[in-house]
């Protein structure tokens, strides 16, 4: 699903991209994946951070591709603290 909102990439370097929340949720899903989470407490992980992501997303014109992954970040920690570090953490593991 995409919205009207665009997301400026990390430093302004890439061009901005429309708001995709199949592509968040997807990494959600995989962050928790990663740190073993059953395939159904994944899904429905990830679709309730999305949810949470998209009604904040909805009343903005842009947002920047940093402030989405704080956000969801924030939101995981509620659900699985160890899948959010993974989430807010994934550049400097991989």
């Amino acid at each position: 699903m995409a919205l009207a909102v665009d997301v400026v990439k990390r430093s302004g370097r890439r061009p901005t991209e429309s708001f995709d929340a199949d592509k968040l949720l997807r990494s959600i899903r995989a962050a928790c994946l990663s740190v073993r989470s059953p395939e159904g407490e994944a899904e429905s992980t990830a679709a309730a951070v999305t949810n949470a992501v998209i009604l904040w997303v909805e009343t903005k014109p842009a947002v920047t591709s940093h402030d989405l992954r704080r956000l969801a970040g924030a939101h995981l920690e509620r659900y699985h603290p160890e899948a959010a570090y993974f989430y807010q953490q994934h550049r400097a593991i991989i």
